[in-house]
């Protein structure tokens, strides 16, 4: 671990939660900064797409997260596991209770359930829902730190930006 690592300048500056947040971006950096920002508090829940290992969960619940496991389907009928990490129990609750043993779907309905519990603006998921990938008044790094398509000239992806900049900054020079 550098120096720099051990000295990340998060809430949570435990040496054990730094170790931890190495580890987790040693697997996928996505996966570290969504961590984080969920240990921040910038986001109430997130949803990992990919396989993870029991040492892997063990990791997030390492950072003080609670974690779940949900069973989906694609189209094609093949099965597919989700994991849910949040610091709330009932946003854990709520998304098990909603979409486990369900179909993947992208009605709006669903997106805009997911948009709350994700922790994204309201309007930008409603833009996204009428008009997805519109343009917006973001440069490529902003809205590529970002996990959803912001609309044009958002206030609340505006006060986001910020701490999600310092975030991922922060990880990508560790």
């Amino acid at each position: 671990m550098s120096n720099q690592c051990r000295h990340v300048d998060l809430h949570h500056d435990s040496p054990e939660i730094q170790r931890t947040i190495c580890a987790l971006k040693e697997i996928d950096f996505e996966l570290a900064y969504l961590a984080v920002l969920t240990l921040e508090g910038l986001k109430p829940l997130s949803r990992w797409e990919k396989t993870l290992s029991e040492g892997d969960l063990e990791l997030l619940r390492q950072m003080n997260l609670l974690t779940g496991q949900v069973r989906r389907t694609v189209k094609t009928g093949k099965d597919v596991v989700e994991t849910i990490f949040s610091r709330t129990p009932a946003y854990i609750q709520l998304y098990e209770q909603t979409f486990d043993n369900t179909p993947i779907d992208k009605s709006p309905q669903t997106q805009r359930f997911e948009s709350f519990l994700f922790g994204y603006p309201a309007c930008c998921v409603n833009n996204y829902i009428r008009e997805p990938y519109a343009p917006n008044n973001l440069t490529e790094q902003e809205q590529k730190i970002l996990f959803h398509w912001a609309c044009r000239d958002c206030k609340i992806t505006h006060l986001l930006l910020p701490a999600y900049t310092r975030i991922y900054d922060l990880l990508n020079r560790c």
